[in-house]
């Protein structure tokens, strides 16, 4: 399974890998990476993350629109039902079919095309802690020109309460939002994921770890 080695939470969008390192994860391990995050004088806070890539808006927001867009560079598994009240559909296990219990699904709440993308999580796997927290955010993604062929993409996920529980939760999806959008980078720069090669690595790993262990 591709997300045995981490399990990536990214903003609303995709949801759960968690990093499997010695130290905790930060969005600062991603140099490119800008923070703006912020707080309302209620007391909520929003991760807010932005990148520049070299695309356009309207190759950057295809990248999360279409289901071909979405599996170049996010999940092997994918399928966008791209309107208001469709939603994105994902999964990090190149076994799953569409349709699973377990998979990543979230709704399309609004879009201007090329612009923006306003998603909210309404499935989640059934051993993701805290589900029902995160379902209270929304996440918007924006689009915005640098020239021609690069493009600003800004994450915020909003809606995150005071409570320790949403703190741990603020620090899995702000590190994940920053790894998302540093792959998205990547695609653009190096070209699509070639998932089955990456699966056949991450088996060939995990055996040689085996043996080590055994050893």
């Amino acid at each position: 399974m591709l997300n045995a080695t981490r399990l990536l939470a990214v903003a609303g969008l995709i949801c759960i890998r968690a990093s499997v390192r010695a130290a905790e994860p930060s969005w600062r391990d991603f140099k490119d990476v800008a923070n703006t995050s912020y707080t309302e004088p209620s007391g909520e806070r929003s991760i807010q993350l932005s990148i520049d890539v070299p695309a356009s808006p309207h190759d950057a927001f295809t990248a999360f629109t279409t289901s071909d867009g979405f599996s170049s560079w996010a999940v092997p598994i994918a399928k966008v039902d791209f309107r208001i009240g469709g939603y994105i559909e994902a999964s990090y296990n190149p076994a799953a079919k569409i349709g699973d219990a377990d998979n990543i699904k979230n709704a399309i709440v609004a879009y201007v095309p090329d612009r923006v993308l306003v998603i909210h999580n309404i499935q989640a796997p059934a051993d993701f802690a805290d589900r029902e927290l995160f379902q209270h955010t929304v996440t918007v993604i924006e689009f915005t020109a640098l020239d021609p062929r690069r493009t600003r993409v800004t994450i915020t996920n909003a809606g995150y309460g005071t409570d320790q529980r949403f703190d741990t939760l603020y620090r899995h999806f702000e590190w994940g939002n920053a790894y998302t959008l540093h792959e998205l980078k990547k695609r653009f720069e190096k070209g699509p994921v070639d998932w089955a090669a990456m699966s056949a690595k991450l088996k060939s790993e995990e055996a040689a770890q085996a043996v080590k262990k055994s050893d």
